[in-house]
């Protein structure tokens, strides 16, 4: 059953030939219970056509409508000729801003604002009926929480048909964030980024993954609002835990952070054009040198992209140059991470985080070593056995058929000895020359199936001191 809202509540655009504002039911929910809001502008009949030219994308920093990638959306998907009908997605409030700017474009048909306010409205007849008829769904800014609580719902599937048809899918703020691969979801609260350096598990640091995966936009995650609210050291962490926690395909995470008033149109090719002030994306291509629970974020040579307006970025065939490099070392990123001097030459490849690495402490365990499996080899680490009870631990991945070779160069300030353990911590094989100053060297190699970790440990036997170690790791 429909219940007719009252009508002087509803802001009609100049262009608006019928509106229609109804309340929805959800499937099963009595009319007095009803959580659906539906408000429809423009003709009241959906176009009817064959096929259509899309897919196209609009990411948006901040919640509103920008009408310069609206409309490179919606020409892209008429592909010339005909109109076509718009839902717009939130999840709260009254009012119609986005369709009132929308209505007003040229090659509009209709638009309606669904407000859906409890996670079961993704299963509303009417509202998936809605989204399926229409050519392009734009989520509004709001609460990405409520978003995701519809992964796996109809409406899930509703909006990837729209997209399958050639159709298209957009976002600002809250609706920029869930159209990204993985979705910072934002349900434990909203992360700073001295929160998310501090500690990148802080509980504010929570993620969606499975929900929406957009052709050539695989390994995102998206973040707004960007330069207004000082997001970058938090998307640094998002791509950090992104590579971590193994949600990527390849171990590659790549953050796209939209600042306010800004826009991002994808084309049907992958090809991201730029409006409006900056956009960064941001690559994270190996393992975090530290990201754990309770320690502050230890993460080298992150690769940034800027983009100012008309600028493009291929996600389908993404650069290999063009960035500036920034790391962060114990919770504290390099200086002016917002621009820097761009790589420019592309025929070599970029580096990997680099064959250098200098231990961050605590490392004194297997558990919380110093994981430097991501990094390119021959890798040097240097250190120091500042206690006569230290012990320094690093992480190795080894495949079937590896070996792992390690020589160290101990300063005259203190005699170290060099273990190689299991996964489990048993001593493989280990060098104990006598006497301060005496250089250590071992190796191990995998002979079953599959890859495993294995440790490097550095103890020191008498002596100490700030005087570095020199530990050369070749496969």
């Amino acid at each position: 059953m429909f219940l007719h809202r009252n009508p002087i509540r509803v802001r009609l655009a100049a262009l608006v030939a019928t509106v229609t504002v109804l309340t929805l039911a959800p499937i099963g929910v009595t009319a007095a219970q009803a959580q659906v809001n539906r408000v429809r502008q423009g003709n009241a009949a959906d176009v009817s056509r064959a096929s259509w030219s899309g897919p196209a994308y609009t990411m948006n920093g901040s919640g509103g409508i920008i009408t310069a990638t609206m409309n490179q959306a919606i020409g892209a998907i008429r592909g010339g000729s005909g109109s076509i009908d718009v839902v717009v997605v939130a999840g709260s409030g009254a009012s119609t801003p986005e369709c009132d700017v929308i209505t007003g474009l040229s090659g509009i048909n209709s638009c309606t604002t669904l407000t859906l306010t409890a996670a079961s409205d993704g299963n509303n007849s009417q509202v998936n009926t809605d989204i399926r008829n229409a050519e392009f769904v734009y989520f509004a800014g709001g609460d990405q929480c409520r978003y995701v609580a519809w992964k796996g719902s109809a409406l899930e599937a509703s909006v990837e048909s729209v997209v399958a048809k050639g159709g298209g899918v957009g976002g600002g703020s809250a609706g920029h964030h869930v159209n990204s691969d993985i979705v910072y979801d934002a349900c434990g609260g909203s992360a700073t980024s001295a929160i998310a350096l501090d500690n990148p598990y802080d509980s504010s640091l929570t993620f969606t993954s499975g929900m929406f995966r957009w052709p050539n936009y695989a390994d995102t995650i998206n973040d707004s609002h960007f330069v207004a609210r000082d997001r970058m050291g938090r998307l640094m962490a998002f791509v950090a835990r992104s590579v971590k926690d193994g949600r990527t395909s390849g171990g590659k995470a790549w953050g796209v952070g939209v600042e306010e008033g800004a826009s991002l149109f994808i084309d049907r090719n992958g090809l991201a054009t730029l409006s409006g002030p900056s956009a960064y994306v941001v690559l994270g291509d190996h393992q975090p040198e530290v990201a754990s629970s309770g320690q502050p974020l230890t993460y080298s040579n992150f690769k940034i992209w800027k983009l100012t307006a008309g600028q493009t970025y291929n996600f389908a065939n993404r650069p290999t140059c063009g960035y500036y490099l920034k790391s962060v070392t114990n919770g504290v990123p390099s200086s002016s991470l917002y621009s820097g001097t761009p790589v420019t030459d592309c025929t070599t490849p970029p580096p990997s985080g680099g064959s250098g690495y200098a231990e961050v402490e605590p490392n004194d365990s297997r558990t919380t070593a110093n994981d430097v499996s991501g990094r390119s080899y021959p890798l040097t680490i240097t250190g120091d056995m500042l206690s006569g009870s230290d012990r320094d631990y690093f992480a190795v991945s080894l495949a079937s058929g590896q070996t792992l070779a390690v020589t160290c160069a101990v300063p005259s300030a203190y005699d170290a000895d060099l273990y190689l353990l299991s996964s489990t911590g048993s001593t493989l094989t280990r060098s104990v020359n006598n006497g301060a100053g005496a250089d250590e060297s071992a190796s191990t190699s995998r002979t079953a199936s599959g890859s495993a970790t294995y440790y490097v440990e550095l103890e020191a036997y008498s002596g100490s001191g700030g005087a570095d170690y020199s530990c050369t790791l070749a496969k």
